[in-house]
């Protein structure tokens, strides 16, 4: 009798031993992806996969336990989550032994977003040096916009001759931060034009 009462909760549980550590799941939660490994091992029990069981009757899968968790996890809830110590490309290779077609998309999609976020980097900025006379100098500044900001000015004198006097050259340097780029270009269609248009001289 003891025994018949235990039948229904054995069948419904599953354990697993993955790399000497030992998970325990519902052949429900393992049989979420009908194609995965997981499925075919647990819930077509069959000489198919010619799996081997341990001494305490749990399913041996030789693989890395560490990157288990979130595959687990991801069949019983339908989420991502990976610790921050794991490393992605880790879960990726199991989804993949595994064949969690969908896992292994969102695994891959969090992996381009991670390097595209790197990519970018914190925060980029974009120099010019513009060369201009001193009497452009108010003009400029008082002009500046669309994110451009005035970072250093540097004289470089009053060598050229223009005929009645000479006038003072100096070079200006602004930046602008890339806060609107899409892969390190910015989006700016009238800024270049508008500062060509201020200091007519650019370099």
């Amino acid at each position: 009798p003891l025994g018949a009462a235990r039948s229904p909760a054995a069948s419904k549980w599953v354990r697993l031993n993955v790399g000497g550590t030992y998970f325990v799941s519902t052949r429900q939660t393992l049989c979420r992806e009908p194609k995965s490994f997981l499925c075919r091992l647990c819930c077509q029990d069959g000489p198919e996969l010619g799996s081997d069981k341990d001494e305490t009757g749990a399913y041996l899968i030789d693989r890395d336990p560490t990157y288990f968790g979130p595959i687990l996890n991801y069949l019983r809830h339908g989420k991502l989550i990976i610790n921050k110590e794991l490393a992605e490309e880790g879960v990726l290779e199991e989804a993949e032994f595994y064949n969690i077609a969908s896992l292994v998309r969102l695994v891959k999609e969090r992996i381009r977003d991670n390097e595209n976020r790197t990519s970018q980097g914190p925060v980029k900025h974009v120099y010019r040096v513009l060369q201009c006379q001193e009497e452009e100098l108010t003009q400029m500044v008082s002009t500046m916009s669309d994110g451009w900001k005035f970072e250093q000015l540097i004289s470089i004198g009053s060598s050229y001759n223009y005929g009645n006097e000479d006038q003072a050259e100096f070079l200006c340097v602004v930046s602008r931060e890339l806060n609107n780029s899409t892969n390190g270009i910015v989006k700016e269609p009238s800024e270049k034009a508008k500062v060509r248009h201020l200091l007519r001289c650019m370099i």
